[in-house]
């Protein structure tokens, strides 16, 4: 999508988790990816997963780390801010990929969190990320439990590489 697409789906977006009671003070507390799948795509945006929680005071702890791709939030666009913009070479994918790990350490540790604690990380892109998988991801901690790689593209043009992370004690599958 365009920049302009991607604003008009998450208004969209918004509203129908406001239609569902879920946002809070006019804020969206979901953490979440979205994605293009590059094959097969779906007709339309939709929702494909979401996680929730309940009260349990003997669970384990437990954090979903919304998706992220290689441009920093909260600057008027995207396109003037994107990590190596068009670099979809390995050392263009491995600056892509090191600012996105960045962005997910940062996230976990601002709930306490680090790699060792997730049980789930997933990559979303459609570029080969292998030349520096094990030395810059896995030696990183982010595959501690696996990694899934689901071939998609972030939602707006112009980005390349796209993660997010999760730690859950129960996850069911319908």
């Amino acid at each position: 999508m365009s920049e302009d697409g991607f604003r008009a789906f998450n208004r969209h977006y918004v509203g129908v988790l406001a239609d569902w009671g879920i946002v809070a003070n006019g804020r969206n507390p979901v953490a979440r990816s979205n994605v293009c799948p590059a094959i097969a795509p779906p007709g339309e945006p939709s929702f494909h997963a979401f996680s929730y929680t309940v009260p349990d005071k003997g669970a384990a702890p437990s954090f979903v780390i919304a998706g992220s791709g290689e441009v920093p939030e909260g600057k008027e666009n995207y396109r003037d801010h994107v990590i190596c913009p068009g670099d979809t070479s390995p050392a263009g994918l491995r600056a892509k990929a090191d600012y996105v790990l960045g962005e997910m350490e940062r996230r976990m540790a601002a709930l306490g969190f680090r790699w060792p604690d997730t049980t789930a990380t997933q990559v979303y892109t459609v570029h080969d990320f292998h030349p520096f998988l094990a030395n810059d991801i896995v030696a990183r901690g982010a595959a501690a439990n696996g990694l899934s790689w689901q071939y998609c593209r972030p939602p707006v043009d112009g980005l390349d590489y796209e993660m997010d992370c999760r730690a859950v004690s129960v996850e069911r599958v319908v």
